[in-house]
């Protein structure tokens, strides 16, 4: 969700209304919820409800009262209760959708933890908490430091200010307890206030910074999902999925919450099915189970020495097998059930561009050498065809001067004939 402000400019630029992470309509912000009913008046005579829902610091929310009968509506910047001082927190929810929300999370109107609002936020209210965020990224960065130098297994993932920057907040995690009696008093002395320690899972660390998941989507964790349900391996293998755990694996190195998401349809679709640990006899051998196909309701058998020969049967006669050898009885071969899904593959349409063949881009493409080489040949031949007529036609100055050079060399000869017969004589 986003409000119109963060669209991009004329230039690509992300224009953004400049509030970092402190969105005015909470369009961007996260565990963001819709106001349906804000278009809908009360009836006559019905007060509106007292309590409303304020966010802080990433998806950290809290229920407070309005005890002032302050007018508020989502966006608005107001100070809040809190031990000791003040804190400053965004509304992002009012009205009578507040109550559904609080009873959906099992939270009482009268109790303790529902704490009151003092007053909308000044500009002074608003200056020191600013200042006070600024001031997070390097302090978390320290921190980092000295826990390393005290060698504590420990990951300090994210730092939260109280609004009136009088106490803070470090949300850490471990795998195991961790002493940081040490921690905390150095803690006070680097950074002059007051030190909370807060321990969080790993999945409430993702929820809390944020991300984006394998899907190419936000973390459901950081945008709706809020109640954490336990996924265990068998969710995969329901799902026919791969036990690979760089794959199953979320941001937080846990299983993916969204395995859950379609177990209950998987589970329904596999009740049709026979269990995969049984195995079929037949006359022709035993056949095992190699691999389900859920959505289409098919199964792969394989006789036992032939690994290789996958056999397709559908759920109903692989269930029909079965109970035939519940009952001792055998059948031939599973050839029989198999010859029965033979499919017709015929295409319905035919193949004008060629678009559809796998092996286009295999075939060597003729060069264009080749083709300019006959185009020159070809253009060859006709020019001397060309030629052939215009070069027989005789010519009226060259015809003279060829039977001029004829006559003369006639002339010569019978001159050289006589001296050669003198010659001969004398010899």
């Amino acid at each position: 969700m986003g409000c119109s402000s963060c669209s991009s400019g004329k230039d690509g630029q992300p224009k953004g209304c400049k509030n970092n992470g402190t969105c005015g309509t909470d369009g961007c912000n996260k565990l963001t919820v819709f106001d349906w009913l804000s278009n809908m008046s009360l009836p006559s005579g019905v007060a509106p409800f007292h309590c409303v829902e304020i966010r802080f610091k990433n998806g950290r929310k809290n229920f407070f009262k309005n005890t002032e009968n302050l007018s508020l509506s989502i966006g608005d910047i107001v100070a809040t209760e809190a031990s000791p001082g003040h804190d400053v927190g965004i509304v992002t929810l009012t009205g009578e959708l507040v109550r559904i929300q609080m009873k959906k999370k099992k939270v009482e109107v009268d109790s303790e933890d529902v704490k009151k609002i003092y007053r909308k936020a000044s500009q002074k209210d608003i200056d020191i908490w600013q200042k006070a965020r600024d001031r997070e990224q390097a302090i978390q960065v320290r921190s980092r430091e000295i826990a390393i130098r005290l060698k504590l297994q420990m990951k300090i993932s994210d730092i939260e200010f109280q609004g009136d920057g009088s106490k803070c907040t470090f949300y850490y995690t471990a795998e195991d307890r961790v002493d940081f009696r040490q921690l905390i008093k150095e803690f006070a002395q680097e950074f002059s206030t007051r030190i909370e320690m807060r321990q969080i899972g790993f999945r409430q660390e993702a929820a809390r910074l944020g991300g984006i998941g394998s899907c190419g989507r936000e973390l459901c964790c950081s945008t709706w999902l809020t109640d954490f349900r336990s996924v265990n391996t068998s969710a995969a293998r329901y799902q026919q999925l791969s036990l690979n755990p760089q794959k199953l694996a979320g941001q937080c190195g846990k299983l993916k919450c969204c395995l859950n998401y379609e177990l209950d349809a998987y589970i329904d679709a596999l009740k049709e099915f026979p269990k995969t640990e049984v195995k079929l006899h037949t006359e022709k051998g035993t056949a095992v189970c190699q691999k389900i196909d859920i959505f289409k309701g098919y199964l792969w058998y394989a006789y036992e020495g032939e690994w290789m020969n996958w056999h397709k049967i559908s759920a109903d006669h692989a269930n029909e097998i079965i109970e035939s050898n519940k009952k001792k009885e055998t059948v031939a071969s599973l050839e029989e059930f198999a010859s029965e899904l033979i499919e017709d593959t015929k295409v319905d349409f035919e193949n004008v561009v060629g678009q559809d063949s796998l092996t286009r881009f295999d075939q060597p493409k003729r060069s264009n050498r080749r083709r300019n080489k006959n185009r020159n040949r070809n253009k060859k031949k006709v020019s001397v065809e060309k030629q052939k007529p215009t070069s027989q036609k005789p010519k009226e100055g060259n015809t003279e001067s060829k039977n001029s050079n004829r006559k003369k060399n006639n002339q010569r000869n019978k001159k050289r004939k006589p001296q050669q017969r003198k010659n001969n004589d004398k010899s």
